[in-house]
């Protein structure tokens, strides 16, 4: 594999050799020297059309870990906004020797259009795009439930899983949905049909628009962010309503398994899809799925960049 655009890209082995290495990734955290000299010489380019200041720093630590060289590009200020095209972009990274393009972009299908049009020579990773997909999302939040449900080890055969929310305009529900299936999970995707997209049966997964109902079979929940940059009209009548049917507090936390995580793929709004009580419980594991996102990075470098034989190439 030289790129990584999609988790539906990923089969059972290419999933599990990733979280395996970033488990092995993460042993690095407590070490007092935090680097690995396996992409030394190497630069690795943070391409972000789009502002997410949390994946960004995350690939940058991932890298610089790796001892790679980092370049962050944002088109705030750069060319970019003063009307250069993804093309003429992606020929100056190439020149610079741009070994692996770190990509999130506005348009969906932007990482695919610049892996396959020839023109840069490295890797491309899709850090998000539109609202299509954010595969290294997925594999972090696999990981994050790997290590809480199954002992850190294995596949996710068997546990159920429940996606929470605006799965219009999530990428990142996309990109679980295919990767847990691949894994064995069985997920639920919960929403009001307004926030459910067109083509939505034929996705591998189940949908509900009952959350109470689906909240006492799942060993995770995650509540995904109401993204209202991404809505021109109105999906659902307030705030306050969508909350009372859809988001998670206090008294729908009771109703999980005693067992079950809270996840939520940040960045959070507190008192909408998620309230302060459950956001800081025990059960919420959303500071971890940050730091599990650098180890999670790392192995996606170190396999495209340093250890491409055992990903098939």
């Amino acid at each position: 594999m030289r790129h990584l655009l999609s988790a539906g890209d990923l089969d059972r082995d290419a999933a599990l050799l990733i979280l395996d290495t970033a488990a092995e990734m993460a042993a690095l955290s407590d070490r007092s020297v935090k680097k690995l000299p396996t992409l030394r010489g190497r630069t690795v380019v943070n391409l972000f059309f789009e502002d997410s200041t949390r994946t960004r720093i995350s690939f940058e630590l991932a890298a610089k870990r790796l001892s790679a060289d980092v370049i962050n590009f944002a088109a705030k200020g750069s060319s970019v906004s003063k009307g250069e095209s993804l093309k003429d972009t992606a020929l100056t990274l190439e020149a610079m020797g741009a070994d692996a393009v770190v990509i999130r972009h506005w348009d969906s299908g932007a990482p695919y259009r610049l892996a396959h049009a020839d023109w840069i020579g490295g890797s491309v990773v899709n850090a998000g795009d539109g609202t299509h997909e954010h595969p290294t999302q997925a594999l972090l939040d696999a990981y994050t439930m790997r290590r809480h449900l199954r002992d850190g080890t294995g596949a996710l055969e068997g546990v159920r899983v429940g996606i929470v929310g605006d799965i219009l305009h999530s990428r990142v529900a996309r990109s679980n949905v295919l990767l847990l299936q691949t894994l064995g999970a069985e997920v639920t995707l919960v929403a009001p049909p307004t926030l459910l997209p067109i083509g939505i049966e034929q996705w591998p997964c189940d949908v509900s628009y009952d959350i109470d109902a689906v909240l006492p079979n799942v060993d995770a929940v995650m509540m995904l962010r109401v993204q209202a940059e991404r809505m021109q009209d109105a999906y659902f009548p307030t705030a306050r309503e969508y909350s009372r049917l859809y988001g998670l507090d206090g008294e729908r936390m009771r109703l999980l398994p005693e067992h079950a995580i809270v996840m939520h793929p940040g960045p959070m709004n507190r008192g909408m899809e998620i309230s302060a009580e459950v956001a800081d419980s025990a059960r919420a594991v959303m500071v971890e799925q940050v730091a599990n996102g650098v180890s999670v990075r790392m192995a996606v470098l170190y396999l495209l960049l340093g250890g491409a034989k055992e990903l098939g190439e």
